[in-house]
């Protein structure tokens, strides 16, 4: 049960799954909500993030000391809701500026039922999620607040990202089109993971119709659509789960249809490569991650939403079931994976997030890159 804050100072409580405790004011909606705690350094761009499937079942803590400036608007959602399971700020704006805003961040939270909290010191949050890792949560407020042994109980008995099966959760139901903007160049099947508007968007500025398909999709459902290229999109929860979408990914391999993916995408590909996957002490969140591109020796900033990586060998080649593979883009941050390739057939991957739609553009070259091995295929 939730209602608005608007206007009010009712309290609130977090609580970490380690007996950590902050206490602050309620922001949103009131009430009760459980996920996994994790931090967003971007300073701009929140109204994407709320909006993005990948943060399914998870508790953002914005690094940014003031959230909300700029409102809320009708054109920058990723999705058709807010995701995130709750939202954890420090000074909420109390009046937004900007031409384009028709609500404030706080009511938009509010009609969406999204329990958050505020008046929260986040630097000290976010020291201690650095320190001793993304783990679960709760915020309280209103009459959910009670004993604090009663409410860490309640934490603890709450589900971990380890092992969530998530993607059919955002992904859509029913398969839809999102047609190509000017000459039709190429035909995309898309498999939903949990796809961000922007990214078939990006696809179809280039002259691609987008076939989103399900992520229970089949690769008969794949090849119905007589696609020149297959996409797996960004997504939330443990790889590991995701034995579906890797077998579809395995059969596309086998064909040799030109192949791109992103994010959960990523981790995919990694699988279907024969590689393991694991989850990241924090994960990476923001819009300003510095990531290599090793085919160009470019350094690019990058925005990313990712708690697992692929675990796969930096420095050698590797021989998979389909053909030569190699980590392609490293993150400068920790050596995480950041990308693979295939030396023998035209399949790559990213794990960060290339549509940024809230920013940085400095990946977008990757939709050119797989435009090129789709018109190479067809030449």
């Amino acid at each position: 049960m939730t209602t608005s804050t608007r206007g009010t100072k009712v309290p609130a409580v977090l609580v970490l799954e380690d007996g950590r405790i902050f206490r602050g004011r309620a922001y949103g909606a009131v009430g009760e909500t459980f996920g996994e705690a994790v931090f967003s350094t971007g300073m701009t761009g929140y109204q994407e993030t709320l909006t993005d499937p990948s943060y399914h079942r998870q508790v953002v803590v914005m690094t940014a000391p003031h959230v909300g400036n700029t409102g809320v608007n009708d054109e920058d959602p990723e999705s058709g809701r807010i995701w995130v399971s709750g939202y954890v700020v420090r000074d909420p704006a109390r009046v937004p500026s900007n031409w384009r805003s028709r609500r404030t961040l706080d009511e938009e939270l509010a009609a969406q039922g999204v329990v958050g909290i505020s008046g929260v010191d986040t630097r000290a949050l976010t020291r201690h999620l650095r320190e001793r890792g993304a783990m679960r949560v709760g915020i309280f407020s209103g009459e959910a607040v009670a004993d604090d042994a009663a409410l860490l109980a309640k934490v603890q008995a709450a589900p971990q990202m380890k092992g969530a099966d998530l993607a059919a959760e955002v992904a859509t139901k029913e398969p839809y089109v999102v047609p190509a903007i000017g000459e039709k160049k190429f035909t995309v099947a898309a498999v939903d993971l949990g796809i961000k508007g922007m990214t078939p968007y990006r696809m179809a500025e280039r002259g691609i119709e987008v076939h989103v398909l399900p992520a229970t999709a089949t690769a008969e459902d794949v090849y119905a659509v007589n696609p020149d290229g297959v996409f797996f999109s960004n997504g939330p929860g443990d790889p590991a789960t995701a034995d579906g979408p890797v077998s579809v990914m395995q059969a596309v391999l086998a064909r040799r249809t030109p192949l791109f993916g992103i994010c959960f995408g990523n981790q995919i590909l990694g699988r279907a490569l024969g590689f393991g996957t694991y989850k990241l002490k924090y994960g990476h969140r923001g819009i300003n991650q510095p990531v290599q591109d090793r085919t160009t020796g470019k350094v690019e900033v990058t925005a990313h939403n990712h708690g697992f990586a692929v675990d796969a060998p930096l420095d050698t080649v590797s021989d998979t079931p389909f053909g030569r593979a190699e980590v392609s883009h490293v993150c400068l941050n920790d050596d995480v994976v950041e990308g693979l390739q295939l030396l023998d057939q035209p399949a790559f991957s990213v794990q960060y997030h290339p549509e940024a739609a809230a920013g940085p553009h400095d990946a977008a070259y990757l939709f050119d890159r797989f435009v090129s091995l789709m018109e190479a295929e067809r030449a």
